[in-house]
């Protein structure tokens, strides 16, 4: 058996855009075949109406890839949205395939890259675990000796015999997670499928992952938590626009990664904006940008420690709705939380979003943060039903330091910890320095 458990060499995948792909039904399978010779006969008398079609773009999601795992290596994967990293684990998963290049797979593989993925709606949570061991070459032995442990993990006793379809998103998500993760595939490949769950959840199911990869298991992970991939892969892959960029401890990538977008921040935005998009699909909601503005209501170039900043921030939305959150959240450039402000919590606060641009405000009197670089994350959702937007990192924005003791000292800095907050001190002035003197100089006699 070979010591390799996935070998990738010169992967490459190109995506055409700009071109609608349509499905061909029976009818007009037989329509087109009917009509064929007469289509030929229009043309070659040079009558034919057909419009010619417009060059469609092309795009390189993955470009010339190649890398080695290991057999009962855990490896993480990072990159930024739209880097390649889900679409390396479908060529993987063999759900897609490569344009150019080769993969070999050594080993039955358990891929989790969305929630329910070869999950049937219309069969229960019983038949899609028998289905789904199936896939993966199982007898049904072996998914009889897993069954009950994968329903316990999955916490879904009760709705075993109901269909799918009928499942909440967690409970489809948890059922998926268990048989992937149990059904005991040689390689094991998780997207980021986890921010679903609730934190219980997560802890549970980075646990099983752990287990996994002690039993000698491969696990390919992919996360935009680099504290989780941190703690469970000591090797990761770092993707950027498509391309392999670095491939060493997960530590020297992490760095990589944040230098990177340390720069992709600093190129991308003018003075007071974080985060500008393009925009995206009319039919979606997206987020369009983040901006700082300042108490006389002016792009806020610079925030600085105790001051005041307004966040700004601009979204699409497809449809009226009643029932929408936003959140924003900070963290440490090493993925630690710091803030995190939502209006779910806020009666007062009723998000009502109407179709096109809408603009919601979030401010600071006194900004609480010490001078340094923070991740910034902001998020739509409905709460307790699903993420309309990322919940990734956006941007990265820079809390200058002030000298708000007016002190000599250094003013507050990330490293000694991140909040800074107003405080006093008070000397107690009721010593009797006197008798303080005396005991102090017959103890230095003595």
């Amino acid at each position: 058996m070979s010591d390799i458990a996935i070998r990738v060499e010169g992967l490459s995948k190109q995506y055409r855009i700009g071109k609608l792909e349509r499905y061909k039904t029976l009818r007009d399978s037989l329509t087109d075949a009917v009509t064929a010779p007469f289509r030929r006969i229009r043309s070659i008398l040079g009558g034919s109406r057909e419009q010619t079609e417009s060059p469609s773009e092309t795009i390189w999601a993955l470009k010339d890839v190649s890398f080695e795992v290991p057999r009962g290596a855990v490896v993480g994967v990072i990159g930024r949205n739209g880097a390649g990293k889900s679409t390396l684990l479908k060529v993987l998963s063999r759900i897609t395939e490569p344009t150019e290049g080769h993969v070999e797979i050594h080993g039955r593989i358990g891929s989790l890259l969305e929630v329910g993925t070869g999950f049937h709606p219309e069969l229960t949570g019983r038949e899609n675990i028998y289905l789904n061991g199936a896939i993966l070459g199982m007898r049904k032995a072996e998914i009889m000796r897993k069954f009950d442990e994968i329903v316990a993990f999955a916490e879904v006793e009760k709705f075993i015999d109901t269909p799918v379809k009928h499942y909440s998103s967690g409970m489809y998500m948890r059922l998926a997670f268990a048989v992937a993760a149990h059904l005991e595939p040689e390689i094991l490949i998780v997207d980021e499928v986890l921010a679903v769950g609730d934190a219980q959840f997560q802890k549970k199911c980075l646990g099983k992952m752990g287990d996994v990869a002690k039993e000698g298991r491969t696990v390919l992970f992919v996360s935009h938590n680099l504290t989780v991939i941190k703690n469970i892969a000591a090797r990761s892959l770092l993707l950027r626009a498509g391309a392999l960029v670095c491939d060493q401890e997960t530590d020297g990538v992490i760095a990589r990664y944040q230098r990177n977008a340390l720069v992709d921040a600093s190129e991308a935005h003018s003075p007071g904006v974080v985060f500008q998009s393009p925009g995206g699909s009319r039919d979606a909601f997206h987020l369009l940008s983040v901006e700082t503005w300042g108490p006389d209501d002016q792009p806020l170039e610079t925030i600085s420690t105790w001051g005041y900043v307004k966040f700004r921030i601009r979204f699409h939305a497809p449809t009226y709705s009643s029932s929408v959150a936003i959140e924003l959240r900070i963290r440490t450039m090493d993925n630690a939380p710091v803030l995190c402000c939502s209006t779910r919590p806020h009666s007062d606060v009723m998000l009502c979003t109407h179709p096109g641009i809408n603009t919601l405000e979030c401010e600071f009197p006194c900004w609480p943060l010490a001078g340094g670089k923070y991740l910034l994350s902001i998020a739509l959702s409905i709460p307790m039903r699903e993420w309309l937007t990322p919940t990734d990192d956006i941007a990265i924005f820079e809390t200058q330091p002030a000298n708000v003791f007016h002190s000599t000292v250094t003013s507050p800095m990330a490293h000694d910890g991140v909040v800074a907050t107003p405080h006093t001190w008070t000397v107690n002035s009721n010593v009797d320095l006197q008798r303080w003197k005396q005991e102090l100089t017959s103890d230095v006699i003595a």
